[in-house]
């Protein structure tokens, strides 16, 4: 099948029309082009688009690319927005972006990232790996991101995650988390936390949510199993007492105000504990940070 283009209503904006194409050699020639979508074809190689060095938002979502390596994406140096959603892709070896701000890579089958370090894509604020193969957060090495969605992966632990400081959202929906270590409290910007249908279990499990209680105001932790053996409300604001919303309700004044006196017994008892030595250090800091964080 050939290649059919046209052009839209914007200057420098080009669609593929055709749909079924496996080789996109014409497009090779359109040197000016800003934006261009050639999503749902079956795309394996995308070498024809190194010519296009002005590209500024590329989509290819829904093709049959597998990897990186021999892809153009090092000549495309002002790329800043790039959709590659439900290909093939199993590792992000090759790929780099020293302009993209926004990469989304939902829908594949990638087991590992590794390959996201700062020096690669020093302006990325919003990553989407969506449904892939993940069984661990470590690997992102992205102090400037933002904003990370890592839902319906395999995710078993939260890993890395002290590297993120700038991080506002970080959606984990349906994963297998039973604990939340590893959240960290140089996390200092995280004000939205989702880990809706994992594993939690018991309070216990929420202790690290403490960490976060000087900048989270949004915590989703509906179809976990602690929901339905606990009133989880009151269990997460003791160790956020300033959240603003526990899944889809505000936070009302009733609740908050039970939860401090929560919080003021257990200070309590920490304090006698410690001091007859049946008390962890851990135990006893966590809650003084929780204090200290309102």
């Amino acid at each position: 099948m050939n290649l059919l283009l046209y052009h839209t209503n914007f200057p420098f904006v080009i669609a593929a029309l055709l749909r079924g194409l496996n080789d996109i050699a014409a497009i090779s020639s359109y040197i000016h082009l800003r934006f261009l979508d050639i999503s749902n074809n079956r795309l394996i190689d995308l070498s024809p688009l190194a010519s296009l060095i002005q590209l500024l938002w590329l989509k290819v979502d829904n093709n049959a690319v597998a990897c990186f390596k021999g892809q153009p994406f090092a000549q495309l140096t002002y790329l800043q927005w790039l959709s590659m959603a439900v290909n093939q892709l199993t590792e992000l070896d090759g790929l780099v972006g020293p302009a993209l701000e926004s990469l989304n890579l939902t829908g594949n089958s990638i087991k590992t990232v590794k390959g996201l370090q700062s020096s690669c894509f020093a302006n990325l604020v919003t990553l989407e790996l969506r449904g892939n193969h993940l069984d661990t957060t470590d690997g992102i090495n992205l102090p400037n991101l933002r904003r990370l969605y890592l839902a319906q992966n395999m995710i078993k632990r939260l890993e890395g995650l002290e590297k993120l400081e700038r991080l506002t959202t970080l959606h984990l929906r349906d994963n297998r988390l039973d604990s939340l270590e590893g959240l960290s409290p140089s996390m200092k910007c995280l004000q939205y936390l989702n880990v809706r249908g994992n594993a939690i279990l018991d309070e216990n499990a929420l202790q690290h949510l403490g960490l976060l209680s000087k900048t989270l105001r949004a915590f989703v932790v509906s179809e976990n199993p602690l929901v339905e053996t606990t009133d989880h409300r009151l269990s997460v604001l003791t160790f956020v007492p300033q959240l603003e919303r526990i899944d889809k309700d505000p936070v009302s004044p009733e609740e908050r105000s039970e939860a401090w006196e929560r919080i003021k017994v257990n200070i309590v008892f920490l304090s006698v504990a410690w001091s007859n030595k049946n008390c962890s250090f851990a135990g006893f800091s966590n809650a003084m940070y929780i204090i200290s964080g309102t």
